[in-house]
């Protein structure tokens, strides 16, 4: 929106539609419908990526925000729930750990409660990590339950991510959204460099006050006509290209994401009610095209139901989500692999963002900074949560595996590794997605134990230390054999139209 312009009511033009354009559209229109208005244009000719189909939990909160009902959400995308992500063979082969939503162990104010269990540990009277977690034993037990009034587990989704922006489409086009259909030819700028307009090219010129790209990987409008750079971690992320395919649901289904490291990447396996989701993410420096899709149909578990698609992506991010008039949303903002589920997750808080800090009127410099600012924070700490799963390995097996431990890291990621490593502490920063409990359990998973702990641990007796990790094992356990089974769950909570 060039500051020139008098206040009035802004004209805000989504170019692109997919997950990030209608969860965008329905958010704007359901918050801030009175005070803007809104349009969306996708091309007919342009097919959505559509494979990000594992949530984290923020994104309930995103629907509690826009009132949308969970049921029917899940009964339009085919949903079942998601207690977090299971990992095979990153530490070293032959090894499988969770890394779940849930909060392990009880924590003191002194020390969180790692300090304990690894004092526990050390005494020979504590057992596995995840079993003092509620949501890691339900996934296990392929459990899960909740209510409206009763939610114990803290979950997400899985999805079919073009049902998703299906679904999303028809709440914004109810809430007054203009959806054109039509392909955009040329971006049109104004003398000061701004966004003028979009031609179209069946309806013209489509001119907006604030243009929000919703383009992917391309970046039309903020990479390609306002010319913003794109910073490159793929030093860090080598993997560089993906397969996806849609199989046959393999039984049972699981409230988790199996995620399974390869000689050159790692594949995933998202089960949905009707059909599992299979990805195949890998570095195209370490594994030739052929030898990739012929590994990836190999290692299916089923029948596929359509053709293997190929992707390839630069992990990184641009040097600005918010240049001059052109906010970037989704993937043409940037991408951290879909390793840890945050594709969606981005989405939404670049539009909690930008709905936090619109420009209604005057010099909106300032509320660009603050924007631009958040949000390379939270990519950067992604970006460093990620290459954990990566560069924490005792792997060797493979040239991709000795380079991933032999790289030299972000300095943000090599601090929180050695104060781990050597204390015991993984802390949660201001606005950090990812929570001690996620750091924790990531880097037991991958093998990194704590050489020391705090001193607190030390001074219980124990009877008193096994009192207390035994009473919790044991509520956990009993509270699981509560549970019903999740496939039961879903069949009976969302499974037909009520």
């Amino acid at each position: 929106m060039n500051s020139t312009q008098p206040a009035t009511k802004p004209h805000v033009v989504i170019a692109g539609g997919g997950t990030a354009g209608w969860m965008t559209a329905a958010a704007l229109a359901r918050k801030l419908g009175p005070l803007v208005r809104i349009t969306l244009v996708e091309s007919s000719d342009i097919p959505t990526i559509g494979v990000g189909e594992a949530t984290i939990p923020p994104l309930r909160v995103f629907h509690q925000l826009l009132g949308i009902n969970e049921a029917e959400f899940m009964r339009a995308t085919s949903a079942t729930f998601k207690l977090g992500i299971e990992f095979a063979d990153f530490g070293q082969l032959n090894q499988r750990y969770i890394h779940s939503f849930g909060q392990t162990g009880q924590s003191s104010w002194l020390a969180e409660f790692i300090h304990f269990w690894r004092e526990g540990l050390d005494r020979g009277i504590a057992t596995d990590y995840g079993s003092y977690c509620l949501e890691l034993e339900a996934a296990k037990a392929n459990k899960f339950y909740t209510s409206a009034q009763n939610a114990p587990l803290n979950y997400a989704y899985h999805l079919d991510a073009g049902a998703y922006a299906t679904f999303l489409k028809h709440i914004s086009v109810q809430a007054g959204v203009n959806h054109v259909v039509d392909t955009i030819e040329q971006v049109t700028l104004n003398d000061a460099g701004h966004i003028d307009a979009l031609q179209l090219r069946q309806t013209g010129n489509l001119h907006g006050d604030l243009f929000v790209d919703c383009t992917g990987f391309r970046a039309r409008l903020l990479g390609e006509s306002l010319d913003v750079g794109y910073e490159d971690w793929s030093h860090w992320l080598f993997c560089d290209r993906a397969l996806a395919v849609q199989t046959e649901l393999t039984p049972p289904l699981k409230p988790y994401t199996i995620a399974s490291a390869h000689s050159a990447g790692w594949r995933w396996e998202i089960p949905l009610k009707h059909r599992m989701g299979n990805g195949f993410v890998y570095s195209s420096q370490y594994l030739d095209e052929t030898t990739a899709h012929d590994t990836f149909t190999a290692l299916l578990r089923n029948t596929p139901l359509q053709d293997v698609r190929s992707l390839q992506f630069t992990t990184g991010r641009r040097l600005k989500a918010w240049h001059k008039n052109c906010v970037a949303i989704g993937l043409s903002s940037g991408f951290v692999e879909p390793m840890e589920s945050t594709s969606i997750h981005l989405i939404v808080m670049g539009i909690t963002r930008l709905m936090q800090l619109f420009p209604y009127s005057g010099d909106y410099q300032h509320l660009q900074d603050e924007y631009n600012a958040q949000t390379q924070i939270e990519l950067e700490r992604i970006r460093d949560f990620i290459v954990l799963h990566y560069h924490v390995t005792q792997r060797d097996d493979s040239a991709f595996w000795r380079a991933c431990k032999d790289m030299v890291i972000p300095d943000s990621l090599s601090e929180r590794i050695e104060l781990f490593k050597e204390h015991g502490h993984a802390f949660q920063k201001a606005n950090e997605l990812f929570r001690v409990d996620s750091w924790s359990q990531v880097m037991l998973g991958q093998g990194l134990l704590p050489k020391n702990w705090h001193p607190a641990a030390k001074m219980m007796s124990d009877e008193q230390l096994a009192g207390a990790l035994k009473k919790g094992q044991m509520e956990i356990s009993q509270r699981v054999a509560q549970l019903p089974d999740h496939e039961a769950f879903v069949a009976q909570y969302c499974g037909q139209n009520r």
